[in-house]
């Protein structure tokens, strides 16, 4: 940057910094901001700026890990990009005013702008960018959060397990379900399975096809499957469409399907005291 301007903006920086701190606050709306206290919103927005001034003649590096630093800290407060990009405009807009201000002759006004466009954007499409690349990273990870709990299988008894499904089912959580079933009938040696689909809002052709599907997989390495949580809506759809749930044993509730799963595994629940009248009478 021009020697001249560069040292009319660090031996005035703190004018220039109260300046911005006064426009940004309109930006510090934002309802995300609102839980911030005062002074820490102060703190970081000084430490912003400041590190926007400071880092005019560092090396390209170092402003790199300085600015992955903030980045990384603010994004960590739950800042949004809107509150960075806008604030970093309102600086670039500070500074070119602030200049003219100070009677820089109007053959360098231009020169000025080039130099402050120059110092600015680079901050800005790295902010970006840093933006961008945590909140796919966030993205990425919530999705297969959010695949691992979309189809789990719990067992519940010896031999007996429920997988709850909730919400919309579409092809690809289909296919975990399937993988899950597999692995997971496999794996607890269930000799039944329970799809409850109590929580899943709509059941169309291609859901009950999905559903069938799972339960002719499970049938084929042992497994009985139950289909519970219809509601007369759902039963009401699957009669209008036509679809043969004939072979697959289904219930309305979770309850009564859990108690049709003890009857497949020759178990039933007994209250501790009936067992105790029991083994009593069978003593005497």
């Amino acid at each position: 940057m021009d020697t001249y301007i560069l040292t009319l903006i660090r031996d005035n920086q703190e004018e220039i910094v109260n300046r911005w701190l006064e426009e940004v606050r309109s930006v510090s709306k934002d309802k995300s901001l609102r839980v911030v206290s005062d002074q820490l919103f102060l703190n970081i927005s000084r430490e912003f700026i400041h590190l926007i001034i400071n880092n005019i003649e560092i090396t390209n590096d170092n402003l790199t890990n300085a600015l992955d630093d903030f980045s990384e800290k603010i994004i960590k407060l739950g800042w949004p990009l809107s509150f960075v990009t806008e604030g970093l405009q309102l600086f670039r807009g500070i500074a070119l005013d602030w200049l003219i201000e100070r009677e820089v002759e109007a053959s360098g006004q231009l020169n000025a702008m080039k130099k402050v466009n120059e110092w600015i954007d680079p901050i800005v499409n790295h902010m970006v960018s840093t933006y961008s690349g945590s909140w796919e990273h966030t993205v990425a990870l919530q999705k297969v959060a959010l695949q691992e709990l979309s189809a789990p299988l719990i067992p519940v008894f010896d031999k007996i397990t429920i997988m709850p499904l909730i919400g919309t089912i579409d092809t690809d959580r289909a296919k975990k379900i399937m993988e899950n079933l597999l692995s997971g009938v496999v794996k607890h040696r269930s000799e039944v399975v329970l799809i409850d689909i109590t929580g899943v809002p709509v059941v169309d052709t291609m859901v009950a096809h999905h559903i069938i599907q799972a339960a002719e997989a499970v049938r084929l390495v042992g497994t009985k499957c139950l289909l519970v949580g219809i509601r007369p809506e759902i039963a009401q759809t699957i009669v209008n469409l036509g679809i043969d749930l004939s072979h697959i044993i289904t219930k309305n509730s979770l309850k009564k399907g859990l108690e049709e799963a003890l009857l497949l595994t020759d178990k039933k629940i007994v209250s501790a005291i009936m067992g105790e009248k029991q083994n009593e009478n069978s003593y005497s």
